[in-house]
């Protein structure tokens, strides 16, 4: 049996301290399997998206404008967590060619790997530790045959140990016996922390025909999918959402519909100029959202300590695939590692009859924190208004693994139609061509959620409020 959605809100909801009067106006409708799997993905994707929906209206509330109705179907949440989308018309090569599942020596049901290469010196690094040329050209049998003479633990540790982003596939019950599973399990799925003193920021006067999170700015120094898809939701709330992108850091295709709404600049944070013009941002800021491995952004002096010297009253949030404690706390990670490395892979193959390990339909563990993680946000929005002070809140996919895992499985889940995206995507121009991509699945009764700010390339943006 399954968690019911009313009740899955209803636990985020009380999870982070809030009032249950909050929910009066959401309507939740539709049901499991809302796409072929064992897990509940569909409640995932509803529930996380209501709570970040309905907290928006909190905050609407909370500047004077009335009450409000959300609506969120199931299907449709489950299906924008699938994050389709195309570009003039064509539809992105997702994964690189070498990217994926294999079986490794010893021929056992967890003796696979999972290696990640959509960024050329992550392949790279890949190849160079296998002793195989390294560039494109090299192929997926080859690579194959390179893994058949490793261990899959040994090749996972001597991939991290080279800063590459490897995962052993593991079942729930042996990634119950690793060490980072009890660091994780220690964290609560939200965490939301006072990290100084300070007075309630000003927000601007709000009109009551304005989406309820207009005049409060982010600066969003995120990438891939968890962290851009928080900032955008924000933005789909009326945010000031600037995304800041490294100008000497790659980025995945699907910046073009993450990008929706925001504002995109550039910097170069090891750059002094560039650094200063940060800060100036940051001084300005409501809000800072980040998704680099734990200090990493310390050791450039924009941790979260630093960020509410900086600006007294800021909520940082930070994000991570393994959590902020335990010996995996620095490592790389990307969704589809988690779910390898977590159990998810291996109990999916299993429910569906498969003798190799199968994946989620979707990259719900990084769609799933980013909802949560724009709710943490509103959450700590609504506190640094009542309490004032600096606060911080920390996130990771691996926690999120854990919700998902307790919500329960779902009986005859493979029955469920595939995904179908054609009635619920929209047409928009862009800094990178004509985007057709899906329109967001939390319906407001009085202020819609919507991007008014096209997707731009990186750099079309001064790094400035003004």
């Amino acid at each position: 049996m399954s968690v019911s959605p009313h009740a899955a809100v209803r636990s985020l909801w009380a999870g982070v301290g809030l009032a249950d009067a909050g929910l009066a106006g959401l309507r939740l409708s539709g049901d499991e399997p809302a796409l072929p799997s064992s897990f509940a993905v569909g409640t995932a994707s509803q529930a996380s998206l209501a709570v970040a929906a309905t907290a928006a209206v909190e905050i609407g509330h909370l500047r004077g404008q009335p009450a409000q109705e959300v609506a969120v179907d199931m299907r449709e949440a489950a299906l924008e967590c699938c994050g389709a989308f195309r570009v003039d018309g064509k539809k992105p090569v997702v994964w690189d060619p070498i990217a994926g599942l294999y079986a490794c020596r010893g021929g056992g049901p967890e003796d696979w790997v999972r290696v990640h290469t959509n960024f050329a010196h992550h392949r790279d690094g890949v190849l160079r530790l296998l002793e195989l040329p390294t560039g494109p050209a090299t192929t997926r049998a080859e690579v194959e045959v390179a893994l058949g003479r490793w261990s899959a633990l040994e090749f996972e540790t001597d991939a991290a140990e080279a800063g590459m982003v490897v995962a052993a596939l593991r079942s729930f019950e042996t990634w119950q016996q690793h060490p980072q599973y009890a660091a994780v399990a220690a964290l609560p799925l939200i965490e939301i922390t006072r990290i100084g003193d300070a007075p309630s920021l000003a927000w601007p006067a709000l009109a009551a025909d304005a989406r309820p999170l207009e005049g409060i700015r982010v600066l969003d120094l995120t990438r891939i999918l968890a962290g851009p898809v928080a900032g955008r939701t924000l933005a789909a709330y009326g945010a000031d959402v600037m995304l800041v992108n490294g100008p000497h850091l790659p980025n995945i295709d699907a910046i073009a519909d993450t990008s929706r709404g925001k504002r995109s600049a550039l910097a170069d944070l090891r750059d002094p100029a560039d650094r200063e013009a940060f800060a100036a941002a940051l001084t300005g800021a409501h809000v800072f959202l980040q998704g680099y491995r734990p200090a990493s952004l310390q050791a450039l002096g924009f941790g979260a300590a630093d960020a509410a010297r900086l600006r007294p009253g800021i909520v940082c949030a930070s994000l991570s695939a393994y959590g902020r404690s335990g010996p995996w706390s620095t490592r790389r990670g990307f969704d589809s590692l988690v779910q390898t490395a977590t159990g998810f892979n291996v109990d999916e193959g299993a429910a569906a009859g498969s003798t190799t390990p199968k994946p989620l339909p979707m990259q719900v563990l990084d769609m799933a924190t980013a909802f949560l993680l724009a709710f943490a946000i509103e959450v700590a929005l609504l506190r640094q208004q009542r309490e004032g002070g600096s606060w911080h809140v920390q996130l990771s996919l691996a926690r999120t693994g854990l919700w998902l895992h307790s919500l329960g499985r779902v009986a005859d889940g493979f029955a469920a139609a595939p995904a179908e995206f054609s009635a619920q995507m929209e047409a928009s121009e862009s800094g990178f061509g004509q985007l057709l991509a899906l329109r967001h699945a939390g319906r407001f009764s009085a202020t819609p959620a919507r991007y008014l700010r096209p997707s731009v390339r990186p750099g079309t943006d001064r790094l400035a409020w003004d």
